[in-house]
């Protein structure tokens, strides 16, 4: 579980800079705005796979288990893992469907981390998408406080061509439906069918 711990706050320490603007401003201006990115990406990458690696760890020693959800949330959350995929794809695609959520991706991070804390009642789990959850509800909160175009993906602003909204949905569905098939399973090792 340290593993797992240490990775979350790797992890989440270097993605809390940009909601504090003045101390991100003075690391840039420190370090220079490559170094800073730089050191933002491998700070993130470690941890990124510290999570990864801490959190199968610890689900091979058999986390306590802190709440047993009923076997029907399964299905709500594959449910409500249709539209993360969709608002992920949207997330770098000018559409409609991004410009009606602001930030596709926190709500992606959000639908997609309470989702599996619908399905994972075990210790591990609650920590991995519980602070997954957390982090995204405070981030969106933040782009909110510091304005307009804070926190978007590049190309936010472009015009949605006439059918981006079916390609993006098209697009999400497939993903979806090789996660469900087979990627979830090969990547996580936890196969949903």
């Amino acid at each position: 579980m340290a593993i797992l711990i240490t990775g979350l706050v790797l992890f989440f320490a270097i993605h809390v800079l940009p909601m504090v603007p003045a101390t991100r401003a003075g690391l840039i201006s420190k370090l220079g705005e490559n170094a800073y990115k730089g050191l933002f990406t491998l700070i993130s990458i470690a941890g990124f796979a510290l999570i990864i690696y801490g959190y199968g760890v610890a689900r091979f020693e058999g986390p306590p288990l802190l709440y047993d959800p009923p076997l029907w949330l399964r299905h709500v959350t594959m449910l409500l893992m249709v539209p993360v995929f969709i608002f992920l794809v949207a997330a770098y695609v000018p559409c409609r469907i991004r410009r009606a959520l602001k930030h596709p991706m926190l709500v992606a991070i959000k639908l997609w981390a309470l989702s599996h804390l619908l399905a994972n009642g075990d210790l591990a789990s609650v920590l991995l998408f519980g602070t997954f959850f957390l982090w995204a509800v405070a981030d969106r909160i933040s782009v909110k406080r510091r304005g307009p175009g804070a926190g978007q993906i590049a190309g936010a602003t472009a015009e949605p061509g006439r059918h981006t909204d079916i390609v993006v949905i098209l697009i999400g569905i497939v993903l979806y439906g090789l996660f469900v098939w087979k990627l979830h399973g090969w990547l996580f090792g936890v196969p949903i069918v």
